[in-house]
């Protein structure tokens, strides 16, 4: 069924509007069946319409009651809209949940309240999000791991750069020697980079911010800071910061302050405290004040107290006024402040209207992005471990994946992925899908390569599925080479330019061909994702194949995560194709493709239809 849902609502009766609806049903977004069910239903007032459609697994009964002008809609869950007055309206829902407006005569106003309504629990409501995000390439960048550019003044006791990492000790990174790299990134195909924090801290991952407004000197300052961007802005490149406003550290001066003074302190309302004195240091006993997961450490900002939230508006203000492009926010689940990250948006955007929003949520969080008034995308965590799930299945190594918050632990089949990537459809808007950050492995995770077991072929299949896949994918630095490591502090090694032949060249020259192709193909990056095998229900198959489609250019990707060649069949038209990646063979007869990738293969085509 191509139509999830329609409604054709107006000032003239329904009767009348017969002829339209037959029209109607040549568009390629409307079945002739859906428009079949139109001619039944009862109404109070007037000829009714009942849609009864569905969308993915999920139904819903959408009744448009002609009344005077007025439309009433329904769901089965009750919820009832107010009245909306319709003029010679039609609005479809396609099966991806964008909206298609066909009568530019609406209202404006009428329009922006009929974007709200919901179906189910996914909000089909149109918003902006960047333009640039789904072109974006990122490249995450751990700053003190990264590059040591030895023009930086750096204090005697460092770590040896090539020594394991520990949880405290320093390595020495900065960035001007991010600089001194950033042609290697633009030749990886590198347009964007997100930053771990970057400001004054007392950590080697500067998660405990002891000053927003100042770079940590250890990185070179805030001059480094504008030299890098400058190189930056040179290559095209773009820059999200990290920002961790749930919480600041014992350094943070306001904290500080609270230490020194006690309750005579004028910042004593910035945090939420419970006892006195406090026990910041004294972590036999309970901190006296609401810390971030009990940690004595990580002071929560109270985020209730007005000055405090103008403090953090006014950072995520002042760093976009310099030049960076958004920001990656931090737990930011933990702040439970009604309208603060409605605020931040708002004022952000006042900045920098292209600016990104994308929240750290390990979940689906379609709450918090689908509406547009927070977010525009969040770290797509479910889509990396669906994708690890697939490819990877029972060579993943648990043991060194079971300390991560995600969960790599239960294997999927071809269909298993098919219809988890089925649910990320349903359940995100369009907008945000386009712009959720999907990523296999972070400062937070185990190495990409060390997840899967050491297994190549899988980091190689991961990475077909992530840059043919609708998102802005991110790259854990090193992860293109081959770098190994175990969960934190593991996976935070530095980066090993001066051992050049530990880099797995092969792999590195695969990740550049793949992000080529999808920088060369419009399709891979805005067209609409299909699922073409195996069909629904179909499992114990290790065979996947999907389409993106953007008006008449169509690509084709097929994985097959088994260790046989296999084949599969399904309805499907195209005219010619032309293999432009990987291994495999696509032929149609009489409207049947039939699809044949070998084990552990991957095959992307140009679909001429």
């Amino acid at each position: 069924m191509q139509v999830a849902a329609i409604a054709i609502v107006g000032s003239a009766q329904f009767g009348s509007r017969r002829e339209e609806i037959g029209e109607l049903a040549s568009q390629p977004l409307v079945s002739e069946r859906t428009i079949e069910d139109l001619g039944s239903g009862e109404s109070e007032v007037g000829l009714g319409i009942d849609a009864y459609v569905e969308i993915g697994r999920h139904e819903v009964v959408m009744r448009a009651v002609e009344d005077l002008g007025c439309a009433r809609w329904t769901h089965p869950a009750g919820r009832r809209a107010q009245k909306r007055r319709l003029i010679h309206a039609l609005i479809t829902i396609s099966r991806n949940r964008s909206e298609h407006w066909q009568n530019s005569c609406v209202p404006p106003a009428e329009r922006a309240r009929l974007k709200r309504f919901r179906v189910g629990s996914t909000a089909l409501m149109q918003y902006d999000i960047p333009a640039w995000v789904p072109d974006a390439i990122f490249y995450q960048i751990f700053p003190d791991r990264f590059a040591r550019s030895g023009r930086v003044p750096q204090p005697s006791n460092l770590e040896p750069w090539d020594a394991d990492p520990t949880p405290h000790g320093y390595k020495g990174g900065d960035l001007l020697g991010v600089i001194d790299h950033l042609d290697y990134l633009a030749s990886l195909g590198i347009n964007a980079i997100y930053f771990n924090p970057i400001f004054q801290s007392a950590a080697n991952h500067r998660y405990h911010t002891h000053d927003y407004f100042q770079v940590d000197p250890l990185l070179g300052g805030n001059a480094a800071f504008e030299a890098m961007m400058g190189a930056c802005r040179d290559r095209g490149i773009r820059v999200v910061l990290d920002g961790v406003f749930n919480h600041a550290s014992r350094g943070f001066f306001q904290f500080n302050d609270l230490l020194e003074n006690g309750q005579q302190s004028p910042w004593r309302d910035w945090f939420k405290i419970h006892d006195w004195p406090l026990k910041a240091y004294d972590e036999s006993e309970p901190a006296r004040f609401n810390a971030w997961w009990g940690l004595h450490a990580l002071p929560q900002l109270n985020t209730d107290n007005p000055e405090v939230r103008e403090f953090l508006m006014q950072v995520g203000e002042y760093w976009l006024a310099k030049g960076v492009d958004g920001w990656r926010l931090d737990v930011p689940e933990e702040i439970q402040t009604e309208g603060f990250w409605e605020e931040f948006r708002s004022r952000t955007r006042a900045v920098n209207p292209e600016s990104y929003i994308v929240g750290e949520i390990w979940k689906p969080a379609p709450d918090w992005v689908n509406e547009g008034s927070r977010f525009d995308g969040v770290m797509n965590y479910p889509f990396g471990e669906y994708v690890l799930r697939f490819v990877a299945g029972e060579r993943i190594n648990l043991a060194i994946t079971d300390p991560a918050s995600y969960d790599l632990s239960h294997p999927h089949d071809a269909g298993g992925y098919s219809d988890s990537i089925d649910f990320l459809q349903r359940v995100y808007s369009r907008q945000a899908t386009l712009a959720n950050l999907n990523l296999f492995g972070s400062h937070d995770t185990p190495r990409l390569l060390e997840a899967v077991g050491g297994d190549r072929e899988s980091v190689v299949l991961a990475t077909v599925l992530q840059m043919t896949f609708p998102g802005a994918p991110s790259i854990y630095y090193g992860d293109e080479i081959g770098m190994r490591g175990a969960h934190d502090p593991g996976s935070r090694g530095g980066f090993p330019w001066d051992r050049r032949d530990s880099w797995d060249e092969d792999l590195l020259t695969i990740f550049s061909e793949l992000i080529a192709l999808r920088k060369q193909e419009k399709v891979l990056r805005t067209g609409e994702y299909r699922r073409l095998a195996p069909g629904e229900g179909e499992y114990e198959t290790w065979l996947y194949v999907m389409e993106r489609r953007l008006a008449d250019d169509g690509v084709v990707v097929a994985v097959n995560a088994g260790d046989d060649e296999s084949s599969t069949m399904f309805a499907y038209h195209q005219e010619d194709s032309e293999l432009i990646w990987g291994q495999g063979s696509i032929a149609t007869t009489d409207g049947t493709t039939t699809v044949t990738v070998p084990g552990r293969a991957a095959a992307i085509w140009n679909i001429r239809s």
